[in-house]
């Protein structure tokens, strides 16, 4: 099942090359180019070799000067050394032999031999030797044979490497799009580091293997298909099967490292994929939570938990790294002995230099790419070791998923309702069978104790969760059964966290709208009340001041007046606020309370409170208690009964102060 899944996703990397088919085919089509120019190369070796081997001439061989060789120094063509009369069968042999010789040198020429008669260009000396103009023409052959070969090898690169490179763009599109759809359940289950490091390192990883991958895997198996072929034409041309035997044998040979070392890498690779997760979790938590560090005095303890968690990662990255630096070694090892073993059955057969050469050259132009083989398979371990980790995150369902056919719907005009509605995170049950009606143009406010579900109503109604069983309905429609981007944009929310990017305030009130102009964005800030502050000087460039990291360069009350300026240029008829002033002293809360009405004027509102002051105008309180209404009423309906909103009110406003302005107006006696 494994060995399945692996090789699946081998086959999902290469289906993502498809859109780019035509640029791989060039880039494939220059490997061929480079390996077919070097198949030729190989032709010229013998030849520009044999130049330089001293032979004495053949006897009976007219040479340029016009005089007979001989075998010895007289010049009598019918003695030999000893003034011996040879016979005329020992006489001619020799000289056919030679003639042979140079006949099939001369067809071996014939391509060139068509041109250089044109010109009167002699190519060969009568005893089959390559003339300096045949030497000269052999060399200016293999210039133009390798240059063609590295324009070739340099268009492969290029062309495939383009395309691994934008195959690994369009896996970073996919993961954070695949990210973006998934649910707040999966982002409160998933540790966010993890994800960083998924999405870069992982992604990463596979970048560097796939865009050397391609380049190398198109073009090394035609190189080595080349030189092997070309040895095999000249063992069989020259009837030297027990050598073209050693190298076919060795070069096999050299190749067991990779297979028996890739196994290991990708096993290995993956593990410290997972211990560099471990590293960005923990510098993604101490940096965003680097107030509390420092308030609790825990440097030293993070900086010995990051040093021990990167220890890990450091010697899991040795172990994958050892495995790759002794393939080569191996490799190298291997070659030697087989080169060892190729000279000895050279020197026993006593072959010639140039004959040696011949078979030699290819086999040394060969380690190279199956080096480059090495190579890619280290890579492709790793990449495939990434590609393990991201597909397991790609192919992870997302919990909020649209339905075929889903309807849009773009307006809202009567309530919003939960009817039976059941929800738990994991074991932890939050609803049960809860059920409530939101009219149109309503307030409706929730309170109750932390954990008993108030949230959890706000992010079923918006669909960022679905609900376990009973229904969310809109207008009589499911949310389930709706367009999400048409659910969406019909809520606005304003939260307690007020999220804000690193941009400009303008951006930031902006964010979701399509261009809307600079006056637009100006009245949705004075509505917020937060005009004042973003033209007064505080803030250098105004509108085009820039946030900082979560607004950092913002007040606490600066910047939830900026979430609501931006719920209020939204305009949806739906407003969620979720215990948007809980935080904020008592003069800020009045600014943005006065914001909050003015962004509820004229909508229905569902608010979470912390503060009872901020709901006291409200149409409906609901009070929650383990996820049941126990009470519902106006503000004065509910201390009239003299409940739980009773408790909770008299705890804000009358504890340490029965004699206070609160308690006074509201009739509440100690």
């Amino acid at each position: 099942m494994g060995r399945k899944t692996k090789s699946q996703n081998y086959i999902r990397i290469l289906r993502y090359v498809k859109p780019y088919k035509a640029k791989l085919a060039v880039g494939i089509l220059a490997g061929f180019v480079a390996g077919g120019s070097l198949f030729g190369s190989f032709f010229w070796i013998k030849d520009l070799i044999e130049p330089f081997e001293k032979r004495p001439a053949a006897p009976g061989v007219e040479l340029e000067s016009g005089d007979v060789a001989t075998n010895g120094g007289d010049n009598n063509p019918g003695s030999a050394a000893g003034g011996m009369p040879e016979s005329s069968a020992q006489m001619e042999a020799p000289g056919k032999k030679s003639g042979k010789e140079a006949e099939k040198k001369l067809k071996e020429f014939q391509f060139l031999e068509k041109y250089a008669n044109e010109y009167g260009i002699p190519l060969q000396t009568p005893d089959g030797r390559l003339t300096w103009q045949g030497f000269a023409l052999a060399i200016s052959g293999l210039i133009a044979l390798f240059f063609l070969k590295n324009l070739a090898t340099y268009m492969n690169k290029y062309y495939t490497r383009w395309v691994g490179t934008r195959v690994i763009a369009d896996f970073r599109d996919e993961i954070f799009g695949k990210l973006l759809d998934q649910s707040l359940k999966f982002y409160g289950n998933t540790d966010v580091g993890q994800l960083i490091s998924r999405s870069t390192n992982d992604t990463s990883q596979m970048e560097s293997a796939v865009a050397h991958t391609i380049a190398d895997a198109t073009r090394c198996p035609i190189e080595i298909a080349a030189c092997l072929g070309f040895l095999v034409y000249t063992a069989v041309t020259n009837r030297n099967m027990s050598l073209l035997l050693t190298i076919l044998v060795g070069l096999p040979a050299a190749v067991l490292p990779i297979i028996i070392l890739g196994r290991k890498i990708r096993k290995t690779c993956k593990r410290a994929y997972s211990r560099i997760a471990d590293v960005v979790t923990i510098m993604h938590e101490v940096f965003t939570g680097i107030l509390v560090v420092k308030a609790y005095g825990m440097e030293e303890a993070e900086n010995a938990r990051f040093k021990e968690t990167n220890r890990k990662y450091f010697k899991t990255l040795v172990r994958a790294l050892k495995l790759e630096l002794a393939m080569t070694p191996l490799m190298e090892f291997v070659a030697v002995l087989s080169v060892i073993v190729f000279w000895i059955l050279c020197y026993a057969k006593e072959l010639t230099i140039s004959q040696i050469f011949v078979l030699v050259a290819p086999a040394i132009m060969a380690y190279r790419p199956l080096k480059d083989l090495a190579k890619i398979n280290t890579y492709i371990q790793k990449s495939m070791a990434a590609a393990d980790r991201y597909f397991e995150l790609v192919d992870m369902q997302t919990e909020v998923t649209e339905k075929p056919g889903a309807v849009p719907i773009e307006r809202f005009e009567r309530d919003i309702r939960l009817d039976n509605v059941s929800f738990s995170y994991g074991d932890r049950k939050i609803l049960d069978n809860f059920n409530l009606v939101i009219p149109a143009g309503k307030v409706v406010a929730v309170v109750g104790e932390t954990g008993s579900g108030k949230t959890t109503i706000a992010n079923l109604i918006a669909r960022f969760y679905d609900v376990d069983s009973g229904s969310v309905k809109i207008d009589g429609v499911d949310v389930r059964d709706m367009k999400i981007s048409s659910l969406r944009s019909l809520i606005g929310i304003v939260s307690q966290q007020s999220i804000l990017f690193n941009d400009t305030i303008a951006n930031n009130i902006a964010y979701g709208q399509k261009n809307p102009g600079r006056d637009q964005i100006e009245e949705a800030a004075k509505k917020a009340n937060a005009y004042g502050f973003i033209v007064d000087g505080r803030h250098g460039n105004g509108f085009d001041s820039v946030v900082g990291e979560k607004g950092c360069k913002l007040s606490g009350g600066e910047r939830q007046r900026i979430s609501i300026a931006r719920a209020i240029l939204k305009n949806p008829p739906i407003l969620i606020l979720d215990e948007a002033t809980s935080s904020l002293d008592t003069v800020t809360e009045k600014l943005v309370q006065d914001a909050l009405d003015n962004a509820m004027s004229g909508r229905t509102v569902f608010a979470i409170a912390h503060r009872l002051s901020t709901i006291q105008h409200a149409d409906t309180i609901i009070v929650l208690a383990g996820g049941r209404i126990v009470e519902s009423g106006t503000h004065d309906e509910l201390l009239a009964k003299g409940g739980q909103y009773k408790k909770l009110f008299k705890m804000q406003f009358a504890k340490g102060a029965r004699n206070s302005k609160a308690v006074e107006n509201t009739g509440i006696s100690s």
